[in-house]
């Protein structure tokens, strides 16, 4: 087609895709005939990584302006000048990608680790990495799955242990990179990301950890009940859903001008959104099950794992107020003063997810679709634990049906058990670039609750 053959005239190189394509949920076409990417993202693209675009990167390109932000912020964490050496980059990726057994992201940096040719007895597992990285797996456990457990202790047994210290500033790299990764496995799980082939085509360490056959594969076929392969999920009243869900963003857009809750009455609103949470759960799962993994040597304590911020009968950590510890005001200023720049890269991200928008909603044109994804961005801050005063969240309840309340919750707190099922179970008459466009919100909400938690321990430590 035109637009795959305009990339290689630009001199780029299209993973050779097998049958399934990039992804496992979302048919070929339509990412190899999305919206062509700028001459930009493509010049970016060429020169920084050899032109090649993998399985992940041409599911993102659905949003191209999304993808230019991502790329930027992705190509500065990996490669330019920062705190950490490179080697480190990659190993600490890995070890993110490992918590939730992405092997598509620890292929991928195993491969680039090796391509630096240092240090390759490190791949063999954590026992063989320095002690000073291994100290980093107690908060990368702790992020990956109950970033509220973060404290200024953390911090002050990483940034002081003698000849095995960090300094603060490679904390924050390290940090933005274990937050980075753990988010990016949400979106590879949630978009059904195939394992690229080239990343299989490596000798040495790779072959056990990424063996020829699992070139392609999307690791959520090996999950429980994925019927990747079965007729999708099919209702009868995809009509009327679409149909109910604008009724209902209109009442509330209406209703917001007459509401004048009291704080209290908000704050009941959060405690109970954050109590139905709970009961939002992906059936067929044992919560103490944790099945065998090649990538396991990069997991340290693997039956710690996600537990719900409030749970029955226990004393609950604080909420996080937001507006006592904010992106904007606090932890923006706080990366950018130890890690110069990288502020201004996520913040230019965040932000695109955020404000991404092409006024539709399934067939329907000229749609704001603001309060939409806010609810989305928010109910993930919820489920972590994190209110925003201002915001109403009654609304979550009457925008979000209980099918895509448990792909929120699976994608973001266990990735790696989404299914396609799961995928196809909600929204039935959107379209892939919907659903993705889903995936980058709750993978940039991840992120930055993880962020919060991490910079205001680190806060913490330093007043």
């Amino acid at each position: 087609d035109p637009y795959t053959r305009g990339i290689i005239e630009k001199g780029m190189k299209m993973s050779r895709h097998i049958s399934t394509g990039p992804s496992s949920f979302i048919p070929e076409n339509e990412i190899i005939g999305a919206m062509p990417l700028s001459d930009s993202t493509v010049m970016f693209l060429d020169e920084e990584f050899s032109g090649r675009m993998d399985n992940m990167t041409q599911v993102m390109g659905l949003h191209p302006h999304y993808l230019q932000a991502f790329l930027r912020c992705h190509y500065y964490l990996l490669r330019m000048d920062g705190p950490l050496p490179l080697h480190y980059r990659h190993y600490i990726a890995i070890m993110a990608a490992a918590r939730h057994q992405c092997s598509t992201l620890v292929c991928q940096h195993v491969q680039e680790f090796e391509q630096i040719g240092v240090c390759s007895d490190w791949l063999r597992g954590l026992e063989f990495c320095p002690q000073r990285l291994r100290n980093l797996n107690e908060i990368n456990k702790i992020l990956a799955h109950r970033p509220w457990l973060i404290t200024k202790q953390h911090i002050q047994a990483l940034v002081k242990t003698g000849e095995h210290s960090w300094s603060l500033a490679e904390l924050v790299h390290a940090v933005v990179l274990l937050a980075h990764f753990h988010a990016l496995a949400s979106f590879v799980f949630g978009s059904g990301v195939n394992t690229d082939p080239e990343v299989t085509e490596v000798n040495g360490v790779t072959d056990d950890l990424c063996p020829p056959g699992m070139a392609g594969l999307c690791t959520c076929h090996l999950t429980n009940s994925n019927q990747a392969n079965g007729n999708p999920v099919c209702n009868p009243d995809t009509g009327s859903e679409l149909k109910a869900l604008m009724e209902r963003m209109k009442r509330l857009l209406e209703e917001r001008e007459d509401d004048d809750a009291s704080e209290e009455e908000m704050f009941t609103r959060f405690e109970k959104e954050k109590k139905e949470s709970l009961l939002v759960v992906s059936a067929g799962f044992d919560e103490e099950v944790v099945p065998p993994s090649p990538v396991a040597r990069f997991v340290d304590d693997p039956s710690f794992g996600y537990q719900d911020f409030a749970r029955h009968g226990e004393d609950n950590p604080p909420t996080f107020k937001a507006q006592d510890y904010s992106w904007e005001d606090h932890g923006f200023s706080l990366v950018n003063r130890l890690y110069s720049d990288i502020g201004h890269l996520l913040d230019d991200k965040f932000r695109t997810a955020c404000d991404l928008t092409y006024y539709n909603m399934a067939s329907h044109e000229g749609v704001d679709t603001s309060m939409l994804r806010r609810a989305l961005f928010n109910y993930v801050h919820c489920m972590y634990g994190i209110r925003y005063d201002d915001y109403d969240y009654g609304e979550v309840n009457q925008l979000l049906e209980r099918s895509l309340k448990v792909y929120i919750k699976t994608v973001t707190c266990y990735p790696e058990r989404t299914t396609r099922r799961m995928y196809e179970s909600y929204w039935h008459q959107f379209r892939h670039s919907e659903k993705v466009h889903v995936n980058l919100l709750l993978m940039e909400a991840r992120m930055q609750a993880e962020l919060l938690y991490a910079l205001r321990a680190i806060t913490h430590y330093m007043t």
